[in-house]
C-alpha cells in the first residue's frame, strides 16, 4: 500500500459542534508540526485568566513597555500546560526556535519571554500555556470522523484578530458560518 500521508503543518484545526472534549470546544488549534508518527499545535483562541504582566512577575521578568503587560496568555492544550509556548513572527528567532514556516515560528524558552517582555521580541507574537498533541494517526482518525475543519493557517486570523472572532474568522476563511451546523453528526 502506497504512504498517502499529507502533512497539515500551518494549517488550522476548526473544532466541529459535536467534539464531546472540553478542552477543545469551540476551538481553533494552529497546527506547528505534523508527520506521520504525529501532530502538535497550539490552541489560539482561548484566552487564560492571567496576563503578560501576572507571567512576568512570577517568572521574575522586568517589562519595558507598560503595554506588553495586558497582553493576554493563552491556554494552548492539554498537554504540557506548566510549559510556555510562543508563536510568533519570524522577524526575530533565537537558537531553539521551530521555523514552522517562512513566517511563522514556535518557541518555548524563557529568553523568547524575556526578549519579549524588555521589548526586543518579534513583531507578532501569541504566548500559550501548554499546546495539544496527537499521538500517531489519531488527528487523522479524528479529522475522519469529522471532528476537525481543516484549513490552511491566515496571518491575520492567527495574529491581527481578537480571540473572541478567530473562531468564526477561521471558517470564514473556508467560506462557512459555524452557526448553520449542527451538533448533530450524519454522513451521506
Amino acid at each position: 500500500m502506497m504512504n498517502t500521508f499529507q502533512s497539515l503543518k500551518h494549517h488550522f484545526l476548526i473544532s466541529m459542534p459535536h467534539l464531546n472534549d472540553p478542552n477543545f470546544e469551540h476551538t481553533v488549534v494552529y497546527l506547528c508540526e505534523h508527520t506521520d508518527t504525529g501532530a502538535m499545535g497550539v490552541i489560539i483562541n482561548r484566552p487564560s485568566s492571567i496576563d503578560f504582566g501576572e507571567l512576568a512577575e512570577h517568572l521574575g521578568m522586568q517589562m519595558a513597555r507598560p503595554k506588553l503587560t495586558s497582553e493576554t496568555i493563552y491556554v494552548g492544550g492539554p498537554v504540557e500546560s506548566e510549559r510556555g509556548f510562543i508563536l510568533h513572527t519570524s522577524d526575530r528567532s533565537w537558537g531553539n526556535t521551530l521555523a514552522v514556516t517562512e513566517d511563522v515560528c514556535l518557541s518555548a524558552s524563557l529568553e523568547t519571554l524575556e526578549h519579549i517582555a524588555a521589548g526586543d521580541g518579534p513583531k507578532s507574537f501569541l504566548i500559550t500555556l501548554g499546546c495539544a498533541g496527537w499521538e500517531e494517526g489519531q488527528l487523522e482518525n479524528e479529522i475522519a470522523n469529522n471532528d476537525w475543519l481543516v484549513c490552511e493557517a491566515d496571518l491575520d486570523v492567527l495574529f491581527n484578530t481578537p480571540s473572541d472572532m478567530q473562531f468564526s474568522a477561521a471558517t470564514k476563511v473556508l467560506g462557512l458560518d459555524m452557526s448553520f451546523l449542527s451538533p448533530e453528526i450524519g454522513h451521506a
